[in-house]
């Protein structure tokens, strides 16, 4: 026999002892207040589980516990043992099309997500491995939290919204000036770049966020450091999907006064009325290219075909072709 104990109730419930019925109507006390209609029930190795589908939203769930409702207390699923509501089998019939229905849209849509995905982390670990110092031990960013907290649960958290890249750091070590020293990269972080000791927060306990700089945790951007990856590319790997935007890079690379020329096989084309682009083994000049203003593009078309390269404005050319020695 399994049995599930509510302490707060001081009632205990035989999980293989079957509370409702396919196609009765049972609805959730807490958290929406939505109402379900049993579908299937399943055995389990822990007892019966009532397979259920949302009359307001059409979707698939289920729960392993569903209690009466004269017995009501607390958060939880509940039928009413008065009178009992029930759909005909023909309701059920065109609703359980419905939730099937709309469940095989949400797996196309995940699916594609999935693919969207893994391109733009192609496109992030190629952009980060012209742009990540090769002594990089830790990555500087910004994070947007959206609060999540719900009082009436005693739960406490965020959503994180958006990550943004604002810079590389050679060692491990927080330090609140050197995230100072990031955050004005980024225009909604810029303000952090101020020092304000009411910004600078010390969180160094289990569920704690760690040094992180900002005016509240749970909501708002802070900046804080991003640490322990075994090597470069664990790091290239953590952050591809983020750099695969290129709006989620901040990082500002400081431009030479003069910029040492290149020899190699590179190639200056047309790309636009407005543009051009050069192809090439590009590796080693990563930051004169990015120092020009250069935009790096792992899917340019070239002769046919999809290669990695950067483009520039025309107004480029003449600087483009100071730095490049041509083989």
């Amino acid at each position: 026999m399994a049995q599930v104990h509510l302490l707060g109730a001081n009632v205990s419930y035989d999980t293989n002892k079957q509370a409702v019925t396919k196609n009765q109507i049972i609805q959730m006390n807490g958290y929406d207040c939505d109402r379900y209609a049993v579908h299937d029930i399943v055995n389990t190795q822990w007892g019966l589980s009532y397979q259920l589908i949302n009359l307001r939203t059409k979707q698939f769930g289920q729960c392993d516990l569903i209690r009466p409702l004269s017995q009501k207390f607390g958060i939880g699923y509940y039928y009413n043992d008065e009178i009992p509501e029930f759909m005909d089998s023909f309701e059920m019939i065109v609703l359980r099309n419905e939730a099937e229905r709309i469940a095989q849209e949400e797996q196309t849509e995940r699916e594609k997500q999935q693919k969207r995905n893994e391109d733009q982390k192609t496109i992030g670990k190629e952009r980060l491995q012209h742009l990540i110092p090769a002594d990089t031990k830790a990555v500087i960013i910004a994070e947007l939290h959206e609060d999540d907290s719900d009082s009436m649960s005693d739960y406490y958290g965020y959503n994180t919204l958006r990550t943004v890249i604002l810079g590389f750091s050679s060692h491990t070590k927080d330090l609140f000036s050197e995230m100072r020293k990031y955050a004005v990269n980024f225009e909604e972080t810029a303000h952090l770049s101020e020092e304000n000791k009411n910004n600078e927060h010390r969180e160094k306990y289990t569920g704690g966020e760690g040094y992180y700089l900002g005016e509240r945790r749970y909501s708002g951007w802070i900046v804080k450091k991003e640490k322990y990856f075994k090597d470069r590319e664990s790091i290239i790997n953590a952050f591809a999907l983020i750099a695969g935007e290129e709006s989620n890079i901040c990082v500002k690379v400081q431009a030479n006064a003069t910029l040492a020329a290149a020899t190699g096989d590179f190639v200056i084309v047309d790309y636009s009325l407005k543009a051009l682009a050069v192809f090439g083994d590009t590796r080693q000049i990563k930051d004169q290219l990015k120092a020009l203003g250069g935009r790096f593009n792992p899917k340019l078309t070239h002769e046919g075909s999809k290669q990695a390269g950067w483009i520039f404005s025309k107004s480029k050319e003449q600087e483009l072709r100071n730095l490049l020695t041509i083989k």
